[in-house]
């Protein structure tokens, strides 16, 4: 950030929270009976939700939850990789981010779950904007807020809590 830009906060550690919840309600709720679920965080900040879920999950519900993580880079989506070797055929996935802008990020983690069987693919994001290029619906959405395409969306973390969402 320059020092010409101006910061707004969108999302405080205690709204945070709240969506974190409301999430982990939502997908207690679409996915009840269900004997697992395996939250795939997007690696940075989409670890870091995808974890905040699974707790909140956990605490909610009797499925057993596992998170794993989808490396891929942002500016060069030719190599997607997990990391892990979990079985996923007949599994539920959810794929985690911080942020959902275009939707190209989201598409391409989806590469390594395609030569899989599994049983349901679902998304998650904590802030969505609408900007979308790709074909990516959101499942699962903390915020969704309308920005210009100038402005961006910021989600700071410490260690592995989230403690906002600034818009600049």
């Amino acid at each position: 950030m320059n020092s010409g830009q101006t910061r707004t906060m969108i999302l405080d550690a205690e709204g945070v929270k709240r969506k974190i919840k409301r999430m982990a309600l939502e997908i207690a709720e679409q996915n009840a009976g269900e004997k697992e679920i395996v939250l795939a965080g997007i690696v940075g900040n989409g670890e870091t939700v995808a974890q905040c879920v699974a707790d909140e999950l956990k605490s909610l519900a009797a499925t057993e939850t596992t998170v794993i993580t989808v490396h891929l880079n942002k500016r060069d989506l030719n190599e997607v990789k997990l990391d892990t070797n979990l079985l996923l055929d007949n599994k539920i996935i959810i794929i985690a981010d911080d942020v959902a802008n275009t939707g190209k990020t989201m598409l391409y983690a989806l590469k390594p779950f395609l030569n899989s069987s599994l049983k349901k693919i679902q998304t998650l994001v904590l802030v969505e904007r609408s900007h979308k290029l790709f074909p990516v619906h959101t499942d699962y959405t903390g915020l969704s807020i309308a920005t210009t395409l100038q402005e961006h969306i910021v989600v700071e973390t410490e260690g592995e809590k989230i403690t906002g969402a600034w818009l600049y």
